[in-house]
């Protein structure tokens, strides 16, 4: 018998499509719009998120037989400000400028939707390895749909992916600046994320139809 039983792995695979957070859910759709202008802010937004949601669930499912019911909701943001606060240090210490980018966002992590709600709906009732595998999945279905709206954003909106020129110069017109080839200034701003975001809730629910039935 594998490590992982059908329904553990299913923790894990479902948030990235059929269940996803943000296309399903829509949850967190505010730091989706907000910081997906650029592709390295995404990725760490996502890996940050992962980070306190995965340990976050690890800790009030331990607790979930001790905390009262009446204070459930001041533990949870307890433990979630810590885990932010953790992240925000680590970022401030080895990426100085990046978190200046994402400032208030990060802080942000603390109401995010889904956070409280994988705690509310699944770390009251399971075992720390089962909160664990629904923590990192469901952030996993979270920071994919942050990193393709990044790709995309930053793409076509500057001509870059994590900072690097992959289209060519758009000064010395080179690659396919020397074709007439122009960045979309629209697509950094926020309501091209909600467009590309759109997009990417259209693909995946014409794919499945049996999501639209149901949701």
């Amino acid at each position: 018998m594998g490590l992982l039983s059908k329904k553990d792995a299913a923790l894990l695979t479902d948030p990235l499509a059929d269940n996803n957070p943000i296309t399903i859910q829509v949850l967190g759709i505010c730091s989706a719009l907000a910081i997906t202008a650029e592709l390295k802010a995404s990725i760490v937004m996502a890996v940050s998120v992962m980070f306190v949601l995965a340990l976050g669930n690890v800790v009030i499912s331990l607790m979930r037989n001790i905390i009262p019911s009446k204070i459930r909701i001041i533990v949870q943001l307890v433990v979630v400000a810590a885990l932010v606060i953790i992240v925000d240090l680590v970022l401030k210490a080895f990426a100085y400028e990046l978190s200046k980018t994402l400032s208030v966002f990060v802080g942000l992590i603390i109401t995010n939707c889904i956070i409280m709600g994988r705690f509310e709906a699944f770390a009251l009732g399971n075992s720390p390895w089962r909160s664990f595998l629904d923590g990192i999945g469901n952030a996993a279905g979270y920071g994919a749909i942050l990193v393709i709206v990044g790709f995309f954003r930053e793409l076509l909106g500057s001509g870059t992916l994590l900072g690097f020129k992959v289209l060519g110069d758009p000064i010395e017109k080179t690659g396919l600046y020397a074709i007439g080839y122009e960045n979309n200034g629209f697509m950094l701003l926020s309501p091209m994320a909600l467009i590309v975001l759109g997009v990417i809730i259209w693909i995946q629910r014409s794919r499945n139809k049996a999501l639209i039935e149901e949701h």
